[in-house]
């Protein structure tokens, strides 16, 4: 049956859909997918051109290496493709106790629990330990998983300017008393690359006896010496801080984490909505998670090769008059501000075969429209210099 010439709704539903579909779209705001037909690389198929892509979270490669291939074929095989029951239940396998004995390994944690998703972790985990009367302080910059995860909540909300630490510790020091509260912050923030000022935050919550929780999404596997996340980079060893994370980003897979004490990872099994009513990760994804794991701390090689690329990008950056973050990240944001100029330049390099998505409300806020590169390990000092030299001409031609 054709439905595109019918209103199948009641008009009340269908004017304002229609509605809101048009003003994004006179706003320049209007998303739309982009189909690939190859598996996630370097160089993909999308609308019947090949181009070179800089917008993946895949940082080391991983989603496409064999090893990561063969622990999930290898899994589906012996345990089938789903997992047919939430983890209270019946989905709760072997395959998970292996994968939670890892990641509080690798997080240097006492204990560690898995989640479908890093949304979700965020979702369960902040809804689970903020209660009616709490405070939750949350960075302006944070992740949307973490802003929706705090409107689940009862508690106060305070939204603090982003990395702020001396507003933090004024609103602790001049607020009302509070039954508890929760300081959360992304550890590398998801637009801009920027590191979160962790140490500082750290120290004011240990001061005024305040829990702080750290979304690591996109420095596990990346930052720091061993690739451990942001506290590896800081070198901070505070088991107190309660550490998120993902897999779908370096760790090339896909599902969520939360790692800290056993107190805290048995409250939450208890609590977290996100965690009790959804179906258990398929075997295939918890092979491929743990793979990941034992990968990045065996195998240095791939990171290595990701910073070179890094270097590489941002000093080509700062010689065409472009500034960077001080810390080195695969995340490399390009700020220009109008919505429309935004567009025309990502849509010079999509013309030129790279394609570099435009970022634009509501993912940014208004005026702070920019483009995101994101880079991976599979990337070449070749893709650098071309992206490097379309960027100098789009510039060039506009001079």
């Amino acid at each position: 049956m054709n439905f595109s010439d019918k209103n199948i709704y009641p008009d009340s539903w269908s004017s304002f859909m229609s509605d809101s579909l048009n003003d994004l779209k006179s706003k320049g705001l209007y998303r739309k997918f982009r189909v690939l037909d190859n598996s996630v690389s370097t160089r993909v198929n999308i609308d019947n051109r090949t181009v070179v892509l800089f917008s993946s979270n895949d940082y080391l490669g991983l989603a496409s290496d064999l090893r990561m291939k063969e622990a999930s074929s290898k899994a589906a095989l012996s345990w089938g493709t789903g997992s047919g029951a939430s983890r209270l239940i019946s989905g709760n396998t072997t395959l998970y106790t292996k994968l939670e004995e890892a990641v509080a390994s690798f997080k240097k944690s006492e204990s560690a629990l898995v989640f479908p998703s890093g949304y979700s972790a965020n979702a369960g985990v902040i809804s689970s330990l903020a209660q009616e009367g709490d405070l939750i302080l949350s960075d302006a910059l944070n992740h949307a998983s973490i802003i929706d995860a705090c409107k689940l909540t009862k508690a106060k909300v305070v939204t603090y300017p982003h990395c702020d630490t001396d507003f933090v510790k004024d609103y602790l020091d001049n607020s009302q008393k509070q039954k508890r509260v929760l300081v959360v912050t992304d550890g590398v923030f998801s637009m801009t690359g920027e590191l979160a000022p962790i140490p500082q935050l750290c120290k004011i919550c240990k001061q005024y006896g305040v829990l702080l929780m750290v979304d690591d999404a996109h420095g596990t596997g990346v930052t720091g010496p061993e690739g451990r996340g942001t506290l590896d980079y800081y070198n901070l060893n505070e088991p107190g801080i309660v550490q998120v994370g993902t897999f779908s980003k370096a760790l090339g897979g896909l599902g969520g984490f939360v790692a800290g004490s056993n107190l805290l990872i048995d409250y939450i099994i208890n609590h977290a909505r996100s965690l009790i009513y959804s179906t258990a990760l398929p075997p295939s994804v918890l092979a491929s998670d743990c793979e990941g794991i034992r990968i990045i701390s065996e195998d240095s090689s791939l990171r290595i090769k990701l910073f070179e690329l890094i270097h590489q990008l941002r000093d080509g950056l700062v010689s065409l008059g472009f500034p960077v973050f001080p810390v080195p990240m695969p995340i490399i944001s390009i700020l220009i501000g109008d919505v429309s100029e935004t567009l025309s330049v990502a849509q010079y390099l999509w013309d030129k075969g790279l394609y570099v998505p435009p970022i634009r409300p509501p993912t940014v806020m208004p005026g702070e429209s920019c483009l995101r590169i994101s880079l991976s390990a599979l990337n070449s000092a070749e893709d650098i210099e071309r992206l490097l030299w379309a960027i100098k001409a789009y510039y060039k031609k506009g001079s």
